[in-house]
């Protein structure tokens, strides 16, 4: 098969023709070939009848952006201009996000697609989805569709290529969502998030949903608990598959075994069982990309709590003050830059060095949201220790270890130990100063950094722990933030730049 890039078409051996036709009755003679115009449809009829047609989009389109796409994320935005409804399960930190932003994007400039609502975590919105837009394709508008009901409303109604918004914001917003008709294309992030057909949030995205539409979900753990997760899931995306199973009882008991009143445990079959339904589906782990970088860096923006955002501003408002007075210098800078970081993380000391304990629940959910997706083994570097003895009382569910200052050395080598031999811990919660040299923790391929820190040598060689001779996935490094001072020293870190500056930088833009 031959393609034509400059008339956009597929030149197939002409023996065929009279067969093409049956199905492509405007497909023509020319010379030896039957000539088809390369195009979704005729791509899909193709593919059907036998023919191994390679997706329009693998040579007429540019993929915009500041990067290349890598091969397996080229061949995820095929995958997804092929298929109308369509799960993507590539691994976290693969970049799948941009690879479907791709797809529609090539949809569009076809005109099979008008616009796009994007539903994905809170802490996803403008980090990872409207940057991905904003970085990588400049002729499309975007709108993230958070905060009061009505400025949600007014955005909704203005002429976006993109709507983004949260989970709970279809539900705040499925009676103006369900009057466009022009919205064509639904991409849902964390797809598992969808796992329960019984909750309110299945229900109102459910509703939205028509039978004409695109919709492509994607996670990276379809089934995070057990295999009957993947049933609410696949009917939302594609309920056709499901028509061997008319109940979520029915594919309980195809994929589960009761063993007593209250166990269940999966069949031997069950994974099978799972992918069959769970299709069309494309799926590219972390060691299956081998062009992936060395590591890659996601921001995951978190919300500060009532308690979290007054005793924030209390203290700008001290520094403010300071600075009129010329009180801060650079000797003490540094200490308050850490005292607005640790309200941010939830945690704060006091003279005596006893740390006092702010609500921070959106942040620890973000973190549940991450440990879940990343389906692997995960090291949360927390910078103080306050933190992290909250979070291992708090991250109930998972295999848990942690080391500190206070933990001693036999301590700390039965748990690196056991980190790397064996399945459990599942998540190691670390002060980076205990970890910053000569330890190899390859078991995991995730790391998340529950506050940021002052230092770039220790976040470097932190990060270098699972960066090592052995290390079979490429590493994803994710940064948790909730106010612009994090982010800016995030910034800072990865570009091994000074934060000198940065605090008196901060409050002056408040004054």
């Amino acid at each position: 098969m031959i393609v034509s890039k400059q008339h956009q078409l597929l030149l197939v051996d002409g023996a065929h023709l009279a067969h093409i036709q049956q199905s492509i009755p405007h497909a023509r003679a020319f010379k030896e070939y039957a000539v088809v115009p390369h195009r979704e449809a005729e791509t899909r009829i193709l593919r059907n009848l036998g023919f191994n047609a390679p997706a329009p989009i693998e040579h007429h389109y540019s993929f915009p952006g500041r990067f290349k796409p890598m091969d397996h994320q080229r061949a995820t935005a095929a995958f997804l201009t092929m298929n109308q409804r369509a799960f993507v399960l590539n691994g976290l930190g693969t970049g799948k996000t941009m690879s479907a932003y791709w797809a529609a994007d090539y949809l569009m400039r076809m005109r099979l697609v008008r616009r796009v609502l994007v539903v994905s975590p809170l802490s996803t919105l403008e980090r990872v989805h409207g940057d991905a837009i904003f970085n990588n394709l400049p002729v499309r508008t975007f709108a993230v569709l958070h905060g009061a009901a009505e400025r949600r409303r007014q955005l909704l109604r203005s002429d976006f290529d993109f709507y983004i918004t949260n989970f709970e914001g279809v539900s705040v917003l499925r009676r103006d969502l369900a009057d466009r008709s022009d919205i064509d294309l639904v991409l849902i992030d964390e797809l598992a998030s969808y796992r329960n057909a019984s909750t309110t949030r299945w229900k109102h995205l459910k509703e939205l949903v028509r039978p004409e539409m695109w919709v492509w979900g994607m996670t990276a753990t379809p089934t995070p608990n057990e295999p009957p997760d993947a049933y609410a899931q696949v009917k939302l995306v594609n309920p056709a598959r499901l028509a061997n199973y008319p109940s979520f009882r029915a594919f309980q008991m195809s994929t589960m075994r009761k063993i007593t009143m209250f166990k269940w445990e999966p069949r031997d079959d069950a994974v099978q069982v799972v992918h069959s339904v769970m299709q069309p589906a494309v799926r590219y782990a972390r060691e299956d990309c081998l062009d992936l970088p060395e590591c890659t860096y996601e921001s995951r923006t978190v919300e500060l709590t009532p308690t979290q955002k007054k005793a924030y501003k209390d203290l700008v408002n001290e520094y403010v003050t300071e600075v009129r007075e010329a009180q801060i210098t650079a000797l003490n800078e540094a200490v308050k830059l850490m005292r607005l970081v640790q309200v941010a993380s939830g945690t704060v000391y006091d003279v005596t060095g006893e740390h006092v304990d702010l609500d921070c629940g959106p942040r620890l959910s973000v973190l549940r949201e991450i440990i879940e997706e990343a389906g692997t083994k995960v090291i949360v570097f927390v910078p103080f220790v306050g933190n992290i003895n909250f979070l291992q009382e708090s991250l109930k569910g998972y295999s848990v270890e942690v080391v500190h200052g206070a933990v001693g050395t036999a301590e700390r080598n039965r748990i690196f130990q056991d980190f790397q031999q064996t399945d459990h811990p599942r998540v190691l919660c670390a002060h980076p100063g205990t970890m910053a040299h000569g330890l190899t923790l390859t078991q995991a391929s995730t790391i998340v950094w529950w506050a940021p820190i002052n230092s770039n040598e220790v976040y470097t060689q932190a990060n270098g722990r699972i960066n090592r001779i052995g290390a079979k996935r490429a590493m994803t490094v994710i940064h948790l933030s909730g106010t612009k001072v994090e982010q800016e020293m995030y910034k800072r870190l990865e570009n091994r730049t000074k934060m000198q500056g940065l605090l008196l930088d901060a409050v002056k833009s408040t004054t």
